[in-house]
């Protein structure tokens, strides 16, 4: 199989990118610097050269590159031109959303007929990316991602935080009332991949079963040698879990053996 994958340096696509070359698949990288996201023409010209399989939109406006009304573009409007070539091309698309089109005052934990309801920011974004790329292709495959936890500090995932977080309060303050939707990049990556050969439609990837972010913060604690001070708090109350039984996520204790 020939893959594109967008953001293919970021969180994620750097792992699905290694399990993807594991698996002898082609991998093309898009390099939006050489195929400007706001460039329908451009992005044709590069699919039909290019003639992948699937595409991978991975990307998100984490580093800007000067384009006007950045953020839009790269997190509503690449998307819907990716969905639209993608259909008429013949190309299978995966879409990566987030948990976040679930603003903090919806009720959790979701399942698929939750409505998404963020109403601003990255969440916002994202919420309309999906309502787009599912009218532009309805054979589209939106995959919601939760927090990753990472190996280490170095990336956007939860040990960054954890690292922050030490840094300037020399101390985790983790509340017992917040479940996250989180998953392992391992993991989240492997779904990533399961979904190539899935039906279309919205798939919500989330290994967090049952565990507040305290249990969690404690259980990575132990897992990385106690390394951090972790301090219960009840000051963040939200249920963020996303309940999919078809995503086929493993429990975050197979990782975390200290987990109940």
């Amino acid at each position: 199989m020939k893959a594109v994958v967008t953001g293919a340096n970021g969180t994620v696509g750097k792992v699905l990118c290694s399990i993807l070359k594991n698996l002898k698949h082609e991998i093309v990288p898009w390099d939006r610097t050489a195929v400007p996201p706001n460039d329908p023409q451009a992005m044709k010209s590069f699919l039909e050269k290019v003639r992948p399989d699937i595409v991978y939109h991975l990307a998100i406006a984490s580093r800007p590159i000067g384009l006007s009304d950045e953020s839009r573009v790269i997190n509503c409007d690449w998307p819907a031109h990716l969905a639209s070539l993608t259909k008429s091309l013949n190309i299978r698309f995966v879409h990566a959303s987030t948990a976040m089109v679930f603003s903090d005052n919806a009720k959790g934990p979701f399942i698929l007929s939750s409505k998404p309801d963020a109403t601003q920011g990255y969440g916002y974004e994202k919420r309309i990316a999906e309502e787009r790329a599912l009218v532009e292709n309805p054979g589209a495959v939106i995959a919601r991602l939760g927090w990753q936890i990472g190996d280490a500090p170095g990336s956007n995932n939860m040990l960054d935080f954890f690292a922050s977080k030490m840094k300037e309060h020399s101390e985790i303050r983790a509340s017992t009332r917040w479940f996250p939707a989180c998953s392992f990049l391992q993991d989240t990556a492997d779904g990533l991949t399961r979904l190539a050969d899935s039906a279309a439609g919205i798939y919500m990837l989330d290994s967090n079963q049952r565990w507040t972010f305290f249990e969690i913060a404690g259980a990575l604690n132990a897992l990385h040698g106690n390394k951090w001070k972790v301090v219960p708090t009840e000051d963040f109350v939200f249920d963020q879990r996303m309940q999919d039984e078809r995503a086929k996520m493993p429990a975050l204790n197979k990782r975390l053996t200290t987990l109940r």
